[in-house]
């Protein structure tokens, strides 16, 4: 690009999208006189996903300004907890997101999720069909602009990646609500109601049991919950919410 020069710079946590020589501050950009601010952010790596907000000359305007010759932009990251109107706040995970998935679940956020890769048109299409934040990072899904919202997952660790989404929207938590395995709602189920789908040792070992209202799957405290009691437990410590049962 050839056209008018900017000066940018991005906020610390938004530096890693960006290359080497422009992550020490504010460096030149040649624009081409006709993409937008957001086209121009976008192009150096960031998604606008996480753009916060947009200042040229310390006022805020929109990704749709168009950058005059000597203007000079700071790029914010979002701020947290990042409020996301229009819609009860939901999500959507991509094929490499599972565990992050069903631990959401376990919390009882929604969190929709594609367990096959169904390709990114689709996906950003899902996002905009049932207004969910898509959660992913793949930089190029959050660029689409189908999209109706999105977030990058900065890590590649279930326990940070939890963390981080907890931290940057703030859903309501209400543990034990939901099937981890299909996201539905959870019900109390008589023992004799569910006494078909139990192996024997599960039956003689278990009172309480609940079960999913869409697939039907059962759950009960078996071997594993004191680790999922675990991840509740410091959940909702931190971030709030109904109490671990």
């Amino acid at each position: 690009m050839n056209g008018p020069e900017i000066q940018i710079s991005f906020a610390p946590g938004l530096r890693l999208f960006v290359s080497a020589d422009r992550r020490s501050g504010r460096t030149p950009v040649a624009t081409d006189g006709a993409s937008s601010l957001g086209h121009v952010v976008e192009s150096l790596g960031v998604p606008l996903t996480e753009a916060g907000r947009l200042l040229v000359d310390g006022r805020p305007v929109a990704p749709s300004h168009i950058p005059s010759a000597g203007e000079t932009v700071e790029v914010e990251a979002v701020v947290r907890p990042q409020p996301v109107p229009g819609a009860p706040l939901r999500f959507l995970l991509d094929v490499h997101l599972g565990t992050l998935a069903r631990r959401l679940r376990l919390l009882g956020v929604d969190a929709a999720y594609e367990s096959e890769d169904i390709g990114d048109p689709a996906l950003a299409a899902l996002s905009a069909k049932e207004r969910r934040v898509m959660l992913s990072r793949d930089r190029g899904l959050l660029r689409r602009r189908e999209l109706w919202a999105g977030a990058y997952v900065y890590s590649d660790r279930p326990d940070e990646q939890l963390r981080d989404v907890l931290e940057r929207f703030a859903p309501p938590l209400a543990p034990w609500t939901r099937c981890t395995a299909c996201n539905g709602r959870l019900a109390d189920a008589d023992k004799d109601a569910v006494r078909e789908q139990l192996e024997q040792g599960t039956e003689n070992t278990y009172d309480v049991f609940a079960r999913c209202t869409d697939c039907a799957r059962v759950y009960w405290r078996g071997a594993h919950h004191a680790r999922l009691e675990a991840i509740v437990t410091d959940a909702v410590r931190e971030f709030g919410g109904a109490a671990a049962r």
